[in-house]
């Protein structure tokens, strides 16, 4: 079985952000919709490109208590959530499960954790899983029956989607899926504000790594690690970079009940869209489903699907949305 996962917040981000110049709204009470036009796209492309048998949104839902309680500045130096966004989740979590995709959230556990705990449920059944996100964690859970889909970075939209597999990841990072937390704890998660060693980059990293063969060994080597510089302040700091990599590996002993399959209620699609008054994208979707004819494309900016088969570019980009 082939499933397709992905990173809820991640993608509606992506897609409000995709859609926010057109400033779509609905007529009568001026309701945001932007990120609901942008989600339907997305995730319709998504199934049509990836052709999973099953489909599931995983969600935050709260702060994450395991991350809290070691740094309470996680993700701490984000920006709030757009209004816009706000007012549209619950629309967009309704408009999901309309859809057939399963949605799964929990209080106080991050979605990633949730996705990986997933993952290795499913892969362990020898279920294929594509992991849909641009955070550069689930490069840890690439291997096997995983891979994971990634959107194009911020300042490269031409780039298309990426499809990681343990080469991809080795090539954009250094280090092997493996080893993706190690790295992570050394050089810091700007994105979760998550701090590594002060002046220790992706190259250094990676060399300690390679030389050393984990976090570990990179700590046990202080009387020897080059440049010299960095010995006192890896002796100094052993203990938080340590804590690092617990907050950057995945918790995945939580429960994942994969349920019954959810079918697609188009009729209930189709009395969502014209109740939130999205009537281009309600042509479309009957289109689509051979009830009503095609009606012209209107004017707002594409998501572009990804391609299944393209092979992954080198990209030292991490943790964009776009």
């Amino acid at each position: 079985m082939r499933w397709l996962l992905i990173d809820g917040f991640n993608l509606v981000f992506r897609s409000h952000f995709a859609m926010e110049r057109s400033n779509l709204r609905r007529q009568s009470d001026q309701f945001p919709t932007g990120a609901l036009h942008g989600w339907m796209k997305s995730l319709q492309d998504l199934r049509e490109a990836e052709k999973p048998d099953r489909c599931a949104v995983f969600f935050d839902l709260g702060g994450s208590d395991r991350h809290l309680a070691v740094l309470p500045d996680y993700k701490g130096q984000r920006d709030d959530t757009p209004e816009e966004i706000v007012q549209q989740l619950p629309e967009i979590k309704r408009l999901t499960a309309l859809l057939g995709f399963q949605v799964f959230e929990r209080r106080g556990v991050e979605a990633d954790d949730l996705i990986a705990t997933a993952v290795r449920i499913l892969s362990a059944a020898g279920d294929q899983c594509v992991i849909v996100s641009a955070d550069k964690d689930f490069g840890q859970c690439v291997g096997g029956p995983v891979i994971q889909l990634a959107p194009p970075p911020t300042a490269n939209p031409a780039m298309g989607w990426r499809r990681l597999d343990p080469a991809a990841v080795t090539e954009k990072f250094g280090v092997p899926p493996a080893r993706i937390a190690d790295y992570l704890a050394l050089v810091g998660d700007t994105s979760d504000n998550i701090p590594g060693l002060k002046g220790v980059g992706p190259k250094t990293a990676v060399k300690w790594l390679t030389e050393y063969g984990d976090l570990e060994g990179v700590l046990a080597a202080t009387d020897t690690l080059q440049p010299e510089r960095f010995r006192e302040q890896v002796k100094a700091e052993a203990e938080r970079i340590r804590g690092n990599l617990k907050l950057v590996t995945f918790q995945t002993n939580f429960d994942f009940v994969p349920g019954d399959p959810v079918a697609e209620d188009v009729a209930g699609v189709e009395a969502f869209l014209a109740e939130m008054e999205m009537h281009s994208t309600l042509r479309r979707y009957q289109a689509k489903h051979g009830r009503a004819s095609a009606a012209p494309e209107p004017s707002i900016p594409p998501i572009e699907a990804p391609k299944p088969k393209a092979k992954p570019p080198t990209d030292t980009q991490q943790g964009e949305l776009f």
